[in-house]
């Protein structure tokens, strides 16, 4: 993760680049591992201090680091050391994210099946799907005006949106064809 820096090359707060020994509040020695973590936390307020506050987007970079790090703490457990990095590195393209879009909210189909016993299948199936397209619809919708919101819903930006849209309907559509009932054929 980028450690926050001075956007002012003559600021004061860049003259301090690195943190202060670090020791016990008795003097007693403290272990290795106490040690590097107390420096860790010295060089990350350190760092923070160095953030230069006259621009408006310098504290949104604060902002933006101790949320991902209580981010990465409270998935620790579950998803291992640096989650959202993890999660960062996958595959962003609109075909990767359509991929992930579609299989996992379609792997709900046989829990959705179970709610839905004895009815038609075809209309289960389609009931399912056109919940799924509703969640879609108003994900994007809201995607689209959040990034719309901060200016930045042009280009390709705008265009991978869509073809990303347009790839999870095709999504839809492929799995309504593979999950379709078979019918009874005549003989």
């Amino acid at each position: 993760m980028a450690t926050p820096v001075s956007a002012t090359s003559g600021s004061k707060a860049n003259t301090a680049n690195t943190a202060p020994p670090v020791q016990a509040k008795d003097d007693s020695a403290l272990s290795p591992a106490a040690k590097a973590k107390a420096q860790l936390n010295a060089s990350i307020v350190q760092a923070s201090l160095t953030v230069s506050l006259n621009s408006s987007n310098d504290p949104l970079s604060v902002v933006l680091k101790t949320a991902l790090t209580g981010i990465n703490e409270a998935l620790k457990d579950d998803f291992g050391d640096n989650a959202i990095q993890n999660a960062a590195s996958q595959d962003n393209t609109p075909e990767g994210t359509a991929s992930r879009i579609v299989s996992l909210s379609t792997a709900f189909y046989e829990a959705f099946k179970q709610q839905h016993k004895g009815e038609d299948e075809g209309e289960v199936l389609n009931k399912f799907v056109e919940t799924l397209q509703k969640g879609v619809d108003q994900g994007f919708k809201e995607a689209r005006e959040v990034l719309d919101g901060l200016k930045v819903l042009n280009g390709d930006i705008a265009s991978n949106i869509d073809k990303t849209y347009d790839l999870v309907q095709q999504g839809y559509t492929d799995f309504i064809a593979a999950h379709q009932p078979k019918t009874a054929e005549a003989s």
